[in-house]
């Protein structure tokens, strides 16, 4: 009896890593840091979503370009994402109605 196999979702820790061009023990540090979110942990294989790609650019990004360490990226990130909120919300708010 031959059993099928079932594709396991997301993209390896492997694969994710090599395509953000870090190495997976930093991947997994990001992880421990709660920078990224994986969408499960398959034994041995972590598996994130596609879209943590975009948010590991935007990671390696403010690293790079504001001299920050890890560990305060979270706060940045966090306040960035806010003000993006609070910007649409405005933009929301300031359209006239009934037009």
């Amino acid at each position: 009896m031959k059993t099928a196999l079932v594709p396991v979702p997301g993209i390896s820790l492997e694969s994710f890593a090599r395509a953000g061009g870090l190495h997976p023990e930093q991947i997994r540090r990001l992880v421990r840091l709660g920078l990224l979110d994986p969408m499960a942990d398959y034994g041995d294989d972590m598996r994130f979503p596609p879209s943590q790609l975009v948010l590991l650019g935007r990671i390696e990004r403010l690293h790079a370009g504001l001299c920050l360490n890890y560990v305060s990226l979270g706060v940045v990130i966090d306040l960035l994402d806010r003000i993006a909120e609070l910007e649409s919300a405005l933009r929301h708010r300031s359209r006239p109605t009934g037009v």
